[in-house]
């Protein structure tokens, strides 16, 4: 069929043709802005979820019902080696730019000004080349002490009064917010619980790691009372085939059942990977319908693609001790393993060297985007396969982190 028409989109943050089975996610976003929007007080959300689950798209999703709702919104995506204050302080100028051209002006937007003006020179000074135009004097003695935690806070109070005065509400959402360092995702709770306690109409919305809560806790203790986090997990069944029957019958195309079934079987619901084999059971289809033979039949091509693409780009991040310790973990097949069983694996017995092996096992929980994909593609190329990305799709990556196995070969215990 025209590839040109294929309605799956295999992708980074693309939003699938069908949003399926994130309807009580949804529903908690829109009581979440409504609460917010009336100076209710409601934990925020903080989505948390493997990659490929759809937590860009949701959270694209939820500025739309933002927007809609009337909010003025500021979407970032955090990345390592950009610290959080340059990130978000331009966002934060042409809001309240914006602001201050709404008819009625008082002057809570012009303090805000300020308030980011002293924010901006305090990063200049603890960040070296920050730059930000503001043609207005800063506010001495607000926001301006270099220290994260108490100017962060006080910034967002004064952007949330200027939102309160012009009558509307604002929405930060951040994606990959796990990459912030502990000190500013700290900031962020500690200035989200301040604007709860003084019911401001301003929500932080989040995306990122199934690391992200313990992250957040370990952080403040408190966290867990100021946000939800919302697990964003594999589809079920029904919604799985949902999410290929609607969009090719939108498009005058049948999937018929036997192959809607086969992609569950092979998928478990994994949304990246069911848009990867509706794009491709599409593209080999001749005609309508997509038959059980045709969704074997793209088997063989998405597989080579998971491995090359969506695993091999993860796997490599890991160094060869790591590596060498998923291979360990391979030998010991499916499920949650202790740290003492992998140690046995890789022929370990002196106490110093056991504690090596500990050491690796949290440096492979810092690769939190790798370790829940890898560890599948590790452990079938441990058996001698090189069918990774087929085993993962069939549900392992849905699974904890910590229940996954290793890259190909044998142990090496000297390569710890």
């Amino acid at each position: 069929m025209n590839p040109i028409n294929n309605p799956f989109s295999p992708g980074a943050g693309s939003p699938p043709p069908e949003l399926v089975g994130r309807d009580p996610i949804l529903e908690q976003a829109r009581v979440l802005l409504g609460r917010i929007k009336l100076k209710r007080p409601e934990k925020s959300m903080l989505l948390t979820g493997l990659r490929g689950v759809g937590k860009t798209v949701l959270l694209n999703e939820i500025e739309r019902q933002a927007k809609a709702a009337g909010y003025r919104t500021i979407a970032i995506e955090a990345h390592e080696g950009k610290a959080l204050g340059p990130l978000i302080a331009p966002h934060l100028r042409m809001l309240l730019y914006d602001l201050d051209r709404i008819a009625g002006a008082g002057h809570k937007v012009r303090r805000g000004l300020a308030v980011l003006r002293s924010f901006v020179g305090a990063l200049k000074v603890s960040l070296g080349e920050v730059s930000l135009g503001l043609d207005i004097e800063p506010e001495k003695g607000a926001a301006d002490s270099g220290d994260l935690e108490i100017d962060l806070p006080n910034l967002f109070v004064a952007v949330a009064e200027a939102a309160e005065e012009r009558k509307t509400a604002v929405a930060v959402l951040i994606d990959e917010i796990q990459y912030f360092s502990q000190k500013e995702l700290g900031a962020l709770i500690m200035a989200m619980h301040k604007l709860q306690q003084r019911q401001l109409p301003f929500v932080l919305l989040g995306a990122g790691l199934p690391v992200l809560p313990g992250l957040a806790g370990e952080s403040k203790s408190y966290a867990e009372r100021l946000f939800n986090f919302p697990d964003i997990g594999a589809l079920s069944a029904a919604d799985t085939a949902k999410a290929l029957r609607e969009p090719a019958q939108a498009a005058g195309v049948v999937f018929e059942a036997p192959a809607l079934a086969e992609v569950f079987r092979l998928t478990k619901g994994y949304p990246y990977f069911l848009q990867e084999w509706g794009y491709q059971a599409w593209n080999l289809a001749a005609a309508s319908p997509i038959t059980l033979s045709i969704v074997k039949a793209a088997t063989t091509t998405v597989v080579p693609r998971l491995d090359q693409n969506f695993f091999r780009v993860r796997f490599d991040r890991l160094t060869p001790s790591e590596k060498n310790f998923l291979r360990a973990m391979a030998q010991l097949g499916s499920g949650a393993q202790r740290t003492g069983d992998i140690a046995d694996v890789l022929k370990v017995k002196v106490r110093g060297e056991h504690l090596r092996v500990s050491s690796l096992a949290a440096a492979l929980d810092a690769h939190d985007d790798v370790f829940p994909h890898v560890g599948t593609f590790a452990r079938n190329r441990a058996a001698g396969s090189y069918r990774s990305g087929y085993a993962a799709a069939r549900g392992d990556v849905a699974l904890p982190r910590h229940r996954h196995g290793a890259d190909g070969g044998g142990v090496h215990p000297a390569g710890l």
